[in-house]
């Protein structure tokens, strides 16, 4: 076997002898579900950051490693009428990636500082909220923050999201969305947000508002992973305690980063603890803030540096994310941090390393068998769905013929790789290749009688669901049924599972 490394040890079992085998781990980008680098088709802007890559790019080629699709748009080009939408516009960019075994993700802003977010039928129902120029700059075109708990706001809202939901809600091919309607972008800030932050010298009234949003969000889309904004706790709040996110994980909502790199070095992140005690049971997003704009060595047009890609990695491990976005135009991103882009991919979310297996070389057909393995996770979070080790029989043409599921080991239960290093795990799997039994024949099975009169179909007087021969041994990851579904840094793999060596059937 190709990057196999095989020896004979002792063994007790049919014979005296085992495989055992230390794969060598590859450094390929796996796709797989619950983690990945996160591509920006819509990041607020119609036009970016899908511009420049042909349509149907899902980026294998240029970002290998990129599982999702990111859709931010403003709630204005989804329901330019009351009650009719714009669906087509999120299809034109997921169905390639869904097609490809990828997923999606979504965001709907109600505010945004270079166009109206709220559609105008909706601001002509009533909405009520505020005007000022954006940032309070001098001759900057107005932006509209509308009031948080405005009655009118947050019944269209919800009509919007509840059409929504009826398309996607609980769909598998969704990785998350945003709660988007809470703040500038979704992110809880915005002049009135941030007055009342100073006035009042604490959250209450803040929170409050956030949690009306929260609720919504989560009263519309009960079935899907939804994720907040860290800004919606205060952009700079350091309190480890923080009440709004307590509230968020109250309602299995996760937690994402907007966005690293927009503050100013050297601290360069800020909620490092808040994305760590969401990351014991939720995965966690990151975003970086727009490269173009603060990558000043890479073209960016930043006053000061504020992109520092080997920090990256860092701020990787501290967050334990198990989706990472770099906000930037795909073709230049891979232009100029092509190996930062290779070494997150290799990273991020889990990565599950197969480092030794012994097996048996022969087995009799039914009788026990037992199998051990190694494994370490290093990727810098866990495997939150869960997922089964299988232990496969396949014949010559590829087919599975017997599986064994490990009844007891879960790879939940795997550790990542963090500060503290890797954390192997070995796992016994105890059962049985094959069932043999006498056929019953007590002389009542008229089916049985009319399988004697014609050979062909005569089972003779033992029954063997796994014939003798020998058979290729592999490995694969997936659900409780056996389906794999995890895909593995191995070499040859065919649908998710990978080759190991040979196992004889004996009678």
């Amino acid at each position: 076997m190709r990057m196999l490394t095989l020896s004979a040890v002792a063994f007790c079992a049919l014979t005296v002898s085992a495989t055992v085998v230390t794969p060598t781990n590859t450094d390929e980008a796996l796709i797989n579900p619950g983690m990945g680098l996160v591509h920006y088709a819509y990041s607020s802007r119609i036009w970016a950051y899908d511009t420049g890559l042909e349509p149907g790019d899902t980026l294998d080629e240029l970002v290998p490693g990129t599982s999702v699709a990111y859709m931010r748009l403003p709630w204005a080009y989804l329901e330019p009428e009351e009650g009719v939408y714009r669906w087509d516009i999120l299809d034109a960019k997921a169905r390639p990636w869904i097609e490809q075994g990828k997923k999606v993700a979504f965001r709907f802003a109600v505010m945004d500082h270079t166009m109206e977010s709220i559609p105008d039928w909706a601001m002509k129902a009533g909405i009520k909220g505020k005007r000022s120029p954006y940032k309070f700059r001098k001759n900057a075109a107005e932006w509209f923050e509308p009031d948080w708990d405005d009655p009118v706001l947050l019944a269209k809202y919800e009509a919007f999201l509840k059409a929504f939901a009826r398309r996607w809600d609980g769909n598998p091919d969704v990785a998350f969305v945003d709660v988007g309607s809470f703040g500038a972008y979704g992110e809880g800030h915005g002049p009135h947000l941030n007055a009342l932050r100073c006035k009042q010298g604490n959250t209450n009234e803040v929170d409050r508002l956030c949690r009306i949003h929260l609720d919504l969000a989560r009263r519309c889309l009960p079935n899907t992973y939804l994720v907040v904004s860290d800004d919606v706790g205060g952009s700079d709040n350091p309190d480890p305690n923080c009440a709004i996110m307590a509230y968020a994980r109250s309602l299995g909502i996760g937690f994402r980063d907007d966005s690293i790199f927009c503050v100013n070095p050297p601290r360069c992140w800020v909620h490092a603890d808040w994305a760590r005690q969401f990351a014991k049971t939720l995965p966690v997003v990151v975003e970086t803030g727009h490269h173009v704009r603060l990558d000043k060595a890479g073209g960016g047009d930043a006053k000061i540096e504020k992109w520092f890609p080997e920090k990256i990695l860092q701020n990787l491990v501290e967050y334990q994310a198990s989706y990472y976005t770099v906000q930037s135009f795909p073709k230049h991103l891979a232009r100029t941090h092509a190996p930062i882009l290779k070494e997150l991919a290799r990273r991020v979310g889990y990565r599950l390393e197969l480092r030794k297996a012994v097996f048996p070389d022969r087995v009799r057909a039914g009788e026990p068998v037992t199998i051990e393995s190694t494994w370490v996770n290093v990727g810098v979070a866990p495997l939150y769905a869960g997922a089964s080790l299988a232990w496969n029989l396949l014949n010559d043409r590829g087919v599975v013929v017997w599986s064994i599921v490990d009844p007891v080991f879960n790879f939940r239960s795997l550790e990542p790789m963090l500060e503290d290093g890797e954390k192997p795990c070995t796992v016994t799997t105890k059962g049985h290749f094959g069932f043999t039994t006498p056929v019953p024949d007590n002389g009542n099975d008229d089916v049985l009688k009319w399988a004697r009169r014609h050979p062909e179909f005569d089972p003779g007087t033992t029954a063997e669901l796994l014939k003798p021969g020998v058979y290729t041994f592999a490995v694969s990851v997936g659900r409780a049924d056996g389906k794999p579904e995890i895909a593995l840094p191995l070499a040859d793999g065919k649908k998710r599972m990978y080759p190991l060596g040979k196992i004889e059937v004996v009678r």
